[in-house]
């Protein structure tokens, strides 16, 4: 097995790795501009719902997490990209997010929320993000 050495040090890896935010990432953000431009109000990152779902409707009891492709594991070209390095590491990691997510997905369903993925490479056709929105929000959920 040939691995290729990393291109950074150990440090600056370590201050790459910590840069990486968890909320107020710039998908989410695009995601919270198309919804409000959509004129929807929304609440970010209640805590007290399982998996604390980066954008709430409350009202309609709906929820949205905006997912990146490597993190979460998604079936496209930037999900199954695997870091060369530490691979064990990052395979067991990433594989905790996709548990962690059907098992907070679960909850929410068995709470009577209703909730939707985006997808970080959705984003580059915000068309489709928009209509994706716009059928998800469009009827309310009955409490």
């Amino acid at each position: 097995m040939n691995l290729m050495a990393d291109v950074h040090s150990k440090t600056q890896r370590s201050f790459n790795m910590a840069q990486i935010r968890a909320k107020d990432t710039k998908p989410e953000m695009i995601v919270r501009k198309l919804a409000n431009a959509l004129g929807f109000r929304y609440r970010l990152h209640v805590r007290k719902l399982p998996g604390c779902p980066d954008i709430v409707f409350s009202s309609r009891q709906k929820v949205i997490f905006v997912h990146g492709c490597f993190w979460h594991m998604h079936k496209c070209k930037y999900g199954k990209v695997t870091p060369k390095t530490n691979a064990i590491f990052w395979r067991a990691k990433r594989l905790g997010n996709v548990g962690r997510d059907k098992k907070n997905q679960i909850a929410l369903k068995k709470a009577g929320w209703k909730s939707l993925v985006v997808w970080e490479c959705e984003l580059r056709k915000s068309e489709k993000v928009v209509a994706k929105l716009r059928k998800f929000l469009a009827t309310e959920s009955v409490r």
